[in-house]
């Protein structure tokens, strides 16, 4: 692997961290409630982190815009689009065996947090709609799958890159979620060999959630998934 990618992770891992310290330091500076400093932090931390990452991979974004196999305009925004309807779809189909099957609850722990704190501060909202979709894409399917590709198959870079994927977001329970996303963007990004397709198609994805979800309490949401679940289940059988 490239030292520029080990400093791309490394940037990443440094800005997941970075809140420990920068969030009370925020407090204090700004007297701000706990919710308005982890949203300011969060958009600080990853704006600095998007840049140093993009700025690292200026030789990789070079060299793809000489592939002559890489997919044009039109193509990566039509595959961007699909992949929005795919990965919905394989995150639906996941989350169904994961209740019917595993007997794990619906609804993400960690997405209702984040949610909780995108309704008490809209600037949050910037970090899944915006920031992640691109430090995430870069780190798990350009970084970790890519890496992985090249020297082994499709399935195994796609199960190592969605376990380190589930890892960072402390939501084991609900891997097989984080495997059917990683699967569907990393097609994305072999599909049309740029790395901008998976990322606009992440970033429609959260966005439908994020603002899908803003408006809903947690207890409706769960209440949804589960009549969902049950009617696709009921289909299925």
């Amino acid at each position: 692997m490239p030292k520029r990618y080990w400093l791309i992770i490394l940037t990443y891992v440094i800005t997941q961290l970075s809140a420990i310290v920068g969030m009370p330091l925020v407090v204090f500076a700004f007297d701000l409630s706990r919710s308005d400093a982890i949203a300011v932090w969060s958009v600080f931390s990853f704006t600095i982190a998007t840049i140093i990452m993009l700025g690292l991979l200026k030789k990789d974004m070079k060299q793809a815009s000489l592939r002559e196999d890489r997919s044009g305009p039109g193509k990566i925004v039509l595959w961007s689009i699909l992949g929005v309807f795919l990965a919905l779809f394989s995150q639906g189909i996941a989350a169904l065996i994961e209740t019917e099957i595993f007997g794990v609850p619906a609804g993400s722990e960690n997405t209702m947090n984040l949610m909780e704190i995108a309704r008490k501060s809209p600037l949050f909202i910037l970090l899944p709609v915006v920031f992640a979709p691109i430090t995430e894409e870069i780190i798990f399917r350009k970084v970790i799958f890519g890496s992985i590709y090249k020297r082994s198959n499709f399935f195994v870079a796609v199960l190592v890159s969605a376990l380190i994927f589930g890892a960072f977001h402390f939501d084991f329970k609900h891997m097989l979620v984080y495997f059917s996303m990683g699967v569907v963007f990393a097609f994305l990004y072999i599909k049309t060999k740029s790395i901008i397709t998976p990322i606009i198609a992440h970033m429609a994805m959260n966005s439908f959630v994020v603002f899908t979800q803003f408006f809903i309490s947690e207890e409706e949401i769960r209440r949804m998934q589960e009549q969902l679940q049950t009617i696709l289940f009921g289909g299925l059988m």
